[in-house]
């Protein structure tokens, strides 16, 4: 079913403007000492997070997480792992198809070694950044199941920011209700009851490439390459 109109964002800049505004109305609640940090998990929610970042004039660098598929249906997340932190399962999942967390080490193991792929791709040389004490805002298109997002924040967490915000133009209300326990606050544009698809809240929502997450890195970093004069 797809959603009405008025719900539907023309691509994922657009949406992120929009969600920039609803994050930016909660940091006006904070007493901020330094600069926000917004975190995007590619590679879908990197040009939602640039557009964020730009709105509330935060610095940008990336989270990158990767989703656990079945065995026999890789696209099928029942859990995930993101940078320097350990596995996330839907345990409840593992148990409707007679799974444990052991079945799924050969799958952890090959997402560790694409997560360290993308590492290299993205950031090349430059360090992670340092969330201590910072407020820190995750950035992502959407959020269906929540599982990638639990593992994100996981990781997260181990750098002790002093506050923690999920941020996504479109979240499953009934993940909402589950993240909210793990963060400071989970916003939102829309946060329906009846998630069918993310893609049928984008008018535009062609896959995000590594050139592009790539491109965005650079413009945001200032590392772009500069056209030399013919």
């Amino acid at each position: 079913m797809w959603p009405p109109e008025d719900e539907r964002f023309a691509d994922r800049t657009a949406a992120g403007r929009m969600l920039g505004t609803a994050v930016a109305a909660h940091l006006r609640q904070l007493d901020m000492t330094h600069a926000p940090l917004v975190l995007a998990l590619p590679r879908g929610g990197v040009p939602v997070g640039h557009a964020v970042a730009e709105a509330i004039r935060a610095d940008f660098d990336l989270m990158i997480a990767r989703k656990i598929g079945l065995p026999w249906q890789s696209d099928q997340g029942v859990g995930a792992i993101a940078e320097n932190g350990p596995p996330v399962f839907d345990r409840s999942a593992l148990a409707c198809v007679g799974l444990t967390t052991s079945d799924l080490a050969p799958a952890v193991q090959r997402e560790r070694v694409e997560l360290r792929r993308r590492q290299e791709r993205y950031r090349g040389t430059r360090p992670a950044p340092d969330v201590t004490g910072r407020v820190v805002i995750l950035v992502d298109d959407g959020l269906a199941t929540g599982v990638t997002a639990r593992a994100a924040i996981r990781a997260l967490q181990t750098g002790k920011p002093a506050h923690i915000v999920f941020a996504a133009p479109v979240c499953a209300a009934e993940s909402v209700d589950l993240l909210s326990g793990d963060v400071n606050a989970v916003i939102d544009i829309h946060s329906p009851r009846e998630f069918h698809a993310l893609g049928l809240y984008y008018t535009d929502f062609t896959p995000v490439t590594d050139v592009h997450v790539a491109d965005i890195c650079a413009m945001a970093w200032g590392t772009a390459k500069v056209p030399t004069p013919v």
